[in-house]
């Protein structure tokens, strides 16, 4: 068994392999074959009839007595790496396919829903009328509420002008409905928001509406 490791720099792999084929016992006289390993840039900086143990992990190339490359292998590191890159591309694939699939649902059940974009302003309103309704309930509450709370901070204020302590139901009162009007607020503040959501996605099932209906003239165009 014969090892030519890299002692200098300037070892190339065709300084490499030549070095083994002029070793006597380089090549296996049962295989014929020269293996070469790498270093972790690629590089060749051995070559022998056997894989060193130290080396047992790194990228190889198997030549035959000739010098011709018959097989080559991974290192364990550029293995790991392959594996990433297929499983990452796997899941960009699978997580195209799927939003394909949802836009081609979405897509027929906008054609089977709407004859018109007239149609599709009309249920936008309906919708938006629904949601005014539940601002203006919550409104009403707000405002009950918000009354509730300045009378209760009237007692108190007027219990500490007399320099009495504020009763433990004052206090409990006052803190009960700021928790309450604080509720209020953030769920007609979400209401709105729902409303501005709701004319983005309205405005995006016109436009698609609009694009389907031009392919599908464009494709009767073609018949």
């Amino acid at each position: 068994m014969v090892y030519t490791k890299q002692p200098l720099k300037a070892l190339t792999a065709a300084a490499g392999l030549a070095l083994a084929l002029a070793l006597p016992g380089a090549v296996s006289a049962q295989s014929g074959k020269i293996v070469c390993w790498k270093d972790n840039t690629g590089k060749v900086i051995g070559c022998g009839d056997k894989l060193p143990p130290e080396y047992q992990g790194a990228a190889t190339k198997e030549l035959d007595s000739r010098g011709v490359t018959r097989k080559q292998t991974e290192s364990v590191e550029e293995a790991n790496l392959r594996r990433a890159r297929e499983q990452e591309a796997a899941r960009v694939r699978a997580e195209e396919e799927r939003k394909s699939l949802g836009q081609r649902r979405q897509d027929t059940a906008l054609l089977e829903t709407y004859s018109n974009e007239n149609e599709i302003d009309l249920k936008r309103d309906r919708d938006l009328q629904v949601i005014d309704l539940q601002i203006e309930q919550l409104t009403v509450a707000l405002k009950n509420t918000t009354q509730r709370y300045n009378e209760a901070k009237s007692r108190a204020d007027a219990m500490e002008k007399t320099k009495k302590p504020v009763a433990p139901a004052v206090k409990d009162e006052l803190a009960r409905l700021a928790t309450e009007k604080e509720r209020f607020e953030q769920s007609i503040a979400a209401k709105n928001k729902e409303k501005e959501e709701l004319r983005g996605k309205y405005a995006e099932y016109r436009k698609r509406f609009a694009e389907l209906k031009a392919q599908q003239i464009a494709a009767s165009a073609k018949k």
